[in-house]
């Protein structure tokens, strides 16, 4: 847990069994059995086996995996939409799986708002009071909600089409009045499931976009469901893979590309084109050996290269600042001539990158020059260096997984 942020969703071995003999289902998954056994002998689906996670405030956070793995059953746990079979659900640490209906409502009306794939807008009603229905359930007056629609309508950039009906409105338009409607709410949490999903490659991008925007104004805790890794690791902080109901890995697209905890996973993120997520940070080489200027003169950094093999080191002064490359050639005849620093040597015009910028970014930086990457900090402080090498065997890995082999995975565990 991140001590420095607040725990926004908490969620406490959440299970959830759909089927008549809950109690034997139950009994079978803590004995250990399979899902496809409990079916088998109870009749029962695990939908939910006890997940485990936090969300933090202002978090964007992404479930996803295939259809079945649970992940909407998941989603629909957090404002009970679907009731727990065993487990609990805490929001700022209140525990709305303890509940009655009437409390459990006005979590819903004003903790948070829901958008659904479907858009789920009403035919007769106009866009202005789509965008307002919320708020007529809640029971305000016209004027109050009619005020508050239009500026989330504003927000989303449906001003001027407050008096269409939803058929007059392209796909894109249509959830951008259901995103206008969770908005409207004011909710701390917004809940959205495949929300994008309905829309064709074009909106969907622009949709997505439209949500970063909004999400680094509004800040709210947003969780959402998807099918596609390459939603999920443009939108999300923190992403959750799911199968069978269970939860396989959550961390960071950094941590689930590098580091997958399972096969599942793997052949998840197989189909990832990782220039695009990996980044100097993951590939750096640390504490590399270092020309140290004024320290080593050109005897002192030809001795590092021929212990180490290496060809190029980079240099720092005294306070680890990056002043840039050596290569051995000049080094050699900067010691024959018994120069006393590397100074005249010294290749100052190179690249030098942040912990967070992708391969993707670093590729067009090593195409006029043979010196590593230097990755350094705000005060241009040396970091590590990304060698080239390294840089291109990254950039070559390639994905030939399908989507069948997901399957055949999940099937075979």
């Amino acid at each position: 847990m991140d001590k420095n942020r607040k725990v926004k969703i908490k969620v406490e071995d959440l299970t959830i069994v759909f089927g008549k003999q809950k109690k034997l289902a139950l009994k079978l998954l803590n004995e250990g059995y399979p899902k496809k056994e409990i079916l088998e002998k109870t009749g029962c689906t695990i939908g939910i086996n006890k997940a485990n996670f936090e969300i933090y405030e202002g978090e964007f956070f992404v479930i996803m995996g295939l259809s079945g793995s649970g992940k909407s059953t998941l989603l629909r746990c957090l404002n009970r939409l679907n009731e727990p079979t065993m487990g609990k659900v805490f929001i700022n640490n209140d525990d709305i799986t303890s509940k009655n209906n009437k409390e459990l409502l006005e979590v819903r009306r004003t903790e948070m708002s829901m958008v659904f794939q479907k858009f789920g807008l009403l035919p007769h009603h106009t866009v202005l009071t789509n965008a307002a229905f919320g708020l007529e359930i809640r029971g305000e007056d016209k004027a109050s909600r009619e005020a508050k629609a239009q500026k989330a309508l504003d927000i989303v950039g449906l001003n001027g089409f407050e008096q269409q009906f939803p058929i007059q409105l392209s796909g894109g338009m249509q959830q951008r009045v259901g995103l206008a409607r969770a908005l409207a709410n004011d909710p701390e949490v917004m809940l959205m499931d495949e929300a994008f999903s309905a829309l064709d490659p074009l909106i969907k991008t622009e949709m997505q976009d439209q949500l970063l925007e909004l999400q680094d104004t509004l800040q709210k805790t947003i969780v959402f469901i998807t099918h596609d890794l390459d939603e999920a690791i443009k939108l999300g902080d923190r992403i959750v893979i799911m199968k069978d109901g269970i939860i396989e890995q959550i961390g960071t697209a950094e941590d689930i590309l590098t580091n997958p905890a399972s096969d599942y996973v793997k052949a998840f993120v197989d189909k990832v084109d990782r220039k695009s997520i990996i980044t100097a940070g993951s590939l750096m080489t640390e504490k590399p050996t270092l020309v140290r200027f004024k320290k080593d003169g050109p005897e002192g950094a030809l001795r590092k290269m021929r212990t180490t093999g290496l060809e190029i080191l980079p240099v720092v002064d005294i306070h680890d600042t990056f002043l840039g490359f050596v290569n051995i050639n000049e080094v050699i005849q900067a010691a024959k001539r018994k120069d006393p620093t590397v100074e005249s040597i010294i290749h100052m015009n190179v690249p030098s990158v942040s912990k967070d910028v992708t391969v993707e970014e670093m590729l067009p930086l090593i195409s006029e020059t043979r010196s590593p990457i230097a990755v350094v900090n705000d005060q241009n402080r040396l970091l590590g260096i990304v060698t080239q090498t390294s840089l291109i065997i990254e950039a070559t890995k390639f994905n030939e997984e399908e989507i069948n082999e997901l399957k055949e995975i999940a099937n075979n565990q």
